[in-house]
């Protein structure tokens, strides 16, 4: 058994006998997990990402907490068995796989993701490191990369080439620790809209500018994170973030792409890229370029409004609150497909050449 996934056996086998203990003492088990909110993170430049501050939660064994008590032992029990068989198991199958446990079931989904969210925080791993996988798409790739991996059947290394899938791209894996990259590429370009990835697969652009395309399809999933972060730390390769120019994309997309999120700041340091900078649609290109735009939406504003109060991450850089409430000013939201105005080529002939002149303008 390799060292990782004994060392999660371990961590598994420790809390439950720790719960096994307490009841040979006759007194209340309970399991310690971190709280994760935004409240409880902090951000620093170094390392880059979201950190906890240490504020923990108790869960003690009580009438109100048997049943998910139960649940998350459960849940021990069937990563312990998934590491055995070598196995993996969606959410969703987990979620079905539950239905035998008699009152200890899952009611929904979103409490068998609950338990699955407090296990990995409690014992400090991923639930890819549990054999638990998102059933969500994982992104797409193009461009100047050749990815090894091997054949599930002969065990035998199989090398990828991005650049030959015709009009189609690489599937990012749900599951990518394993893989390695092989890259001549100049920096990765990770695209939040899977029709602006098409439209620069179309003009060919990453062989014309020597990079590497991602499709992250909105707020990237956490295999596309981690395989960007696993190339980027291994060949020092730049990654520049395009998303539209709205508080979507700035927050949810590209704030927890760069330094992760509250929620899941237990695993950051693993799903998080600090090493990103915003190319994406700012409050100047509107003006720059006349491109149309959108009004505001309530939602829109109380996310940004929210993130100039709240969020760790704007609040140390200037430079993103200066975007941010300018944006606020002038009221409106612009998608990168409005681009499009000035012809289906121009931004890869002339909106993305020219921002890639200027990177050190980039937002932080």
């Amino acid at each position: 058994m390799a060292r990782k996934t004994q060392d999660v056996v371990e961590r598994i086998h420790d809390q439950a006998d720790g719960v096994y203990k307490r009841i040979r003492r006759k007194t209340k088990p309970r399991m310690s997990l971190p709280v994760r909110a935004l409240s409880n993170v902090r951000y620093r430049p170094r390392p880059g990402y979201f950190q906890l501050c240490g504020r923990k939660k108790v869960r003690t064994l009580t009438v109100n907490t048997v049943k998910t008590f139960a649940q998350t032992l459960k849940m021990l029990a069937m990563s312990t068995e998934l590491i055995g068989t070598h196995r993996h198991s969606t959410k969703r199958e987990a979620y079905y796989q539950a239905y035998n446990w008699g009152e200890a079931a899952f009611a929904a989904q979103e409490e068998s993701d609950a338990v699955m969210d407090d296990v990995e925080a409690m014992l400090g791993v991923n639930r890819e490191q549990l054999r638990f996988r998102a059933d969500e798409h994982g992104g797409e790739v193009a461009g100047e990369l050749v990815v090894i991996d091997r054949d599930r059947r002969t065990g035998k290394t199989v090398q990828i080439d991005c650049t030959r899938f015709g009009s189609g791209a690489y599937s990012v894996p749900t599951v990518v620790e394993d893989l390695r990259f092989r890259t001549e590429g100049r920096f990765i370009l990770a695209v939040e809209t899977k029709g602006m990835f098409e439209r620069l697969v179309e003009e060919d652009f990453a062989h014309k500018r020597h990079c590497i395309l991602i499709s992250m399809g909105g707020v990237p999933s956490r295999a596309s994170r981690r395989f960007i972060r696993r190339l980027s730390d291994k060949h020092k390769l730049p990654v520049y973030v395009f998303t539209d120019g709205d508080p979507y994309g700035y927050l949810n997309i590209y704030r927890t792409f760069k330094v992760g999120s509250g929620n899941a700041a237990h695993l950051n340091e693993f799903f998080c890229v600090p090493r990103a900078r915003f190319l994406g649609v700012t409050p100047e290109d509107i003006s720059k370029y006349d491109l149309p735009t959108h009004p505001l939406k309530e939602v829109d504003k109380k996310r940004a409004a929210d993130a100039l109060k709240n969020d760790p991450f704007i609040r140390h850089y200037k430079p993103w609150q200066d975007a941010i409430v300018k944006m606020l000013k002038m009221g409106v939201r612009v998608e990168q497909q409005a681009l499009a105005k000035h012809g289906l080529e121009f931004v890869a002939q002339t909106y993305l050449p020219e921002k890639l002149k200027h990177v050190g303008s980039f937002l932080p």
